[in-house]
């Protein structure tokens, strides 16, 4: 299976998160809706996040991870254009590979993941990057879950 990433924009994105951009005018907006946290036990997690580009397209997507009980938020400090890519879960479990999507994001734009969706690991092109991390963890195996794909596919740019 071949995905070709499209512009990331907020309705497409809209079924697996929130995409964060700054305020077209002087100000501040607030992306709290998208925020989610199933655990009282779990605390605020902020990290930090330098990322080397991927060396080749297409990308094979061999994994995909989810955080089931908490919402997971990318904010580019320095970035150029990146790969967002989803899936939604599949009616037995896990992630359903075949409805995969995948987003290239430029460099003001962030996302948020609703809590539980399956996701791609961090993938930037271009060059080095680096981004704010935010989620909630209780340092359970609840705070991530990595998934091989029986199915692979590959991700490429469009023309």
């Amino acid at each position: 299976m071949r995905i070709v990433a499209e512009p990331l924009n907020a309705a497409a994105f809209a079924p697996f998160g929130d995409v964060l951009a700054p305020p077209a005018e002087r100000g501040r907006d607030y992306f709290d809706a998208g925020l989610g946290n199933a655990r009282a036990g779990a605390r605020p997690s902020l990290s930090m996040s330098r990322v080397a580009p991927l060396a080749a397209l297409p990308l094979k997507a061999t994994m995909l991870e989810r955080h089931e009980f908490s919402s997971q938020s990318f904010v580019p400090l320095d970035v150029a254009r990146w790969l967002v890519i989803v899936a939604p879960a599949a009616p037995g479990g896990g992630p359903d590979a075949a409805r995969a999507r995948a987003f290239v994001a430029g460099p003001g734009q962030g996302i948020t993941y609703h809590v539980g969706t399956w996701h791609h690991g961090l993938t930037v092109l271009d060059r080095e990057a680096r981004f704010a991390v935010f989620m909630w963890r209780d340092g359970s195996h609840g705070d991530e879950e990595f998934v091989p794909l029986s199915t692979p596919f590959d991700v490429v740019l469009p023309d």
